[in-house]
């Protein structure tokens, strides 16, 4: 837990992030590639949902007539699990944002070896965008990352800092990692 769920005015008891959910064009595509590429497995499945009385516009923020075709929970290792959704809707954008665009975004995954998982990912054809970048100085110090693309154009990246970042040397705070400390 964080020194701050102490203060009076944070919400208590709040343990950290329990999934992150994504709206995908093809949830079979989706699942298929985080089964195949990373070994995660789909728990279940749900839907679909609709309302005629306006619940998921109001539950979810979604423009009238939208349908949630379907939903699927994967367990993602050691994190957050990730929740994929299928929808369709009337003027549903299909373009994802750039990570510089407003809502911009890309998910991590930090692997214990660089260089195999960059294998790996070559093996399965997955995009990759641009070529390793290593960090020799500064608070990432340490970390080697690269951004690649689901075959959907997901933004994610691979990241690794098997000896740690050299910010943790001179800080009392570390940030949460999935390697062990």
């Amino acid at each position: 837990m964080s020194k701050d769920s102490t203060k009076p005015d944070v919400v208590p008891g709040c343990r950290g992030i329990e999934h992150i959910g994504l709206t995908v064009p093809d949830l079979d595509q989706a699942v298929g590639f985080f089964s195949s590429v990373f070994g995660w497995e789909k728990i279940y499945e749900l839907g679909p949902f609709a309302s005629q009385d306006g619940w998921i516009e109001r539950q979810l923020a979604v423009p009238p007539g939208t349908v949630m075709e379907r939903l699927a929970f994967m367990r993602c290792a050691n994190g957050a699990n990730l929740e994929l959704f299928q929808y369709s809707a009337p003027d549903q954008a299909r373009t994802l944002p750039a990570n510089s665009d407003v809502g911009g975004h890309h998910l991590a995954f930090y692997v214990d070896d660089f260089a195999a998982a960059l294998a790996c990912l070559r093996r399965h054809g997955v995009e990759l965008l641009g070529t390793p970048v290593v960090r020799d100085a500064g608070p990432s110090g340490g970390q080697t990352w690269i951004y690649f693309r689901t075959p959907w154009g997901l933004t994610c990246e691979l990241v690794s800092f098997p000896a740690g970042k050299a910010y943790e040397r001179d800080s009392d705070r570390l940030l949460w990692q999935p390697q062990p400390l």
